[in-house]
């Protein structure tokens, strides 16, 4: 009996201490919580994705690079758990499903600077300058341009990378400059115009407007190219960056946008904080009044399995969204269905057991129907998960989580406090405690 009461005790001390860390790890943002947009405010932006000229075997790998090329570059600009997804929905034409991009920018709540952060493709182009022109005017647009050079030979497509470094330039200190490295394609086309073209100016052009105007000195058959100028380093590095990830390999336009002001994002997270502790206080003053001691015992292990999803909340972590929040409070329903499906069944072992043996048995007999509805549970969430939106997948994660976890602290922890209490006999005392509602006994 005192092993049984230490692993009680040992129980109740590991729950305290994670909730200590739950609390210390937000105030002191040790592993905040990950929000959803919904939660924290931000920006959603829905792209399609243009497949026309894509052939059906390569769309899904297209898609994903296009997902992956986005997410690095907003990755780049500091956003905080941005969330970049693909999925199918149905085309406006009624003519079949079109391919779509799905862009959520927590704390970004100004859309122009969203739709910035996604940017256009940048157009890097490298081309000769014409025979016989011996200058440009620097008051030349950039319609003007094709007048003084020849088209491009290269083109940003050529690219498989960007990088800041510094150069020493004559009687000065090092100074930055853009580096790019070209695919095997590029590298032939590279090495063969500048073999062609020494002495000859080749302009590197970006969305039209030169950015520098070397002069081909020899051959340069390595694939590197060296973009130099009156760069700052930061100028160079974003420079380098949006030409690293700046090419997309499926166009996109923009279908819709939808911000959510951190004011509101704040006032949903009040909200479902508030809603959950009214829920859980509810449901605890329901177990103690209709279940006594049992009923405290359900209380004790509902707050262990709180803390426990709380911390697997910010280790994991999950983004917590209104959805997720929903499916948190519904897998504490979940926890406390167990619970009553063991008290029951005990409360009718103990017609004709004595209280340590109505408890095993009440488990015991308990448990396959607690598996079987917990697994048809999850079985139910892990679909939910598959084939749902960002918003399902959000709730059915949650959902999931909760009914695992609630499954496990309503066997193990109740059954490890009851069993530590080390009741006999069958006196009034513990008819009362094992009673229920307006009954005496």
């Amino acid at each position: 009996m005192v092993q049984k009461r230490l692993a009680a005790l040992a129980v109740l001390l590991l729950g305290a201490g994670i909730g200590w860390y739950v609390y210390a790890s937000q105030t002191h943002a040790w592993h905040p919580f990950r929000l959803g947009l919904d939660l924290s405010g931000g920006t959603q932006l829905l792209y399609k994705a243009d497949i026309s000229n894509i052939p059906s075997a390569d769309v899904a790998d297209s898609m994903a690079a296009l997902r992956d090329t986005i997410e690095r570059r907003v990755n780049l600009f500091g956003v905080a758990e941005p969330l970049v997804q693909t999925e199918k929905g149905s085309s406006l034409a009624g003519q079949g499903s079109e391919q779509r991009l799905v862009v959520e920018l927590p704390g970004i709540t100004d859309t122009q600077k969203a739709i910035a952060l996604i940017g256009e493709t940048p157009v890097l182009e490298f081309r000769l300058l014409k025979e016989g022109v011996d200058s440009v005017p620097a008051s030349t647009t950039a319609a003007d341009m094709n007048k003084y050079f020849e088209p491009a030979t290269l083109t940003g497509k050529d690219l498989t990378d960007a990088k800041l470094d510094f150069q020493g330039g004559q009687g000065s200190l090092n100074q930055p400059v853009v580096v790019l490295y070209f695919n095997s394609h590029g590298t032939g086309l590279f090495a063969d115009i500048t073999k062609k073209n020494i002495g000859r100016v080749m302009a590197i052009f970006l969305d039209g407007q030169p950015i520098t105007t070397p002069v081909i000195q020899s051959a340069i058959p390595d694939g590197t190219a060296v973009i130099s100028g009156n760069f700052t380093p930061e100028g160079a590095k974003e420079l380098a960056r949006t030409l690293k990830y700046g090419a997309l390999p499926v166009p996109i336009s923009l279908l819709s946008t939808q911000s959510v002001s951190g004011t509101l994002g704040s006032a949903a997270v009040a909200s479902g904080i508030f809603a959950g502790v009214v829920g859980v206080l509810f449901v605890a003053l329901f177990m103690l009044f209709w279940y006594r001691l049992p009923g405290l015992i359900a209380s004790l292990a509902l707050l262990v399995y709180i803390v426990l999803m709380l911390a697997l909340f910010a280790l994991i972590p999950v983004t917590l969204t209104a959805a997720g929040i929903a499916g948190f409070i519904l897998s504490v329903g979940m926890a406390v269905d167990a619970n009553i499906l063991i008290f029951e069944r005990t409360k009718e072992e103990l017609k004709s057991h004595n209280p340590r043996e109505a408890i095993a048995e009440g488990f015991k007999r308990a448990w396959p129907s607690i598996r079987d509805s917990n697994i048809s549970s999850m079985i139910t969430a892990a679909i939910l998960f598959w084939f749902g939106t960002s918003l399902i997948k959000g709730f059915a994660l949650v959902f999931f989580l909760g009914v695992l976890v609630s499954m496990l602290t309503a066997i193990s922890v109740s059954r490890t406090f009851l069993v530590a209490l080390g009741f006999e006999g069958k006196g009034s005392v513990m008819h009362f405690l094992f009673g229920s509602g307006f009954s005496k006994n």
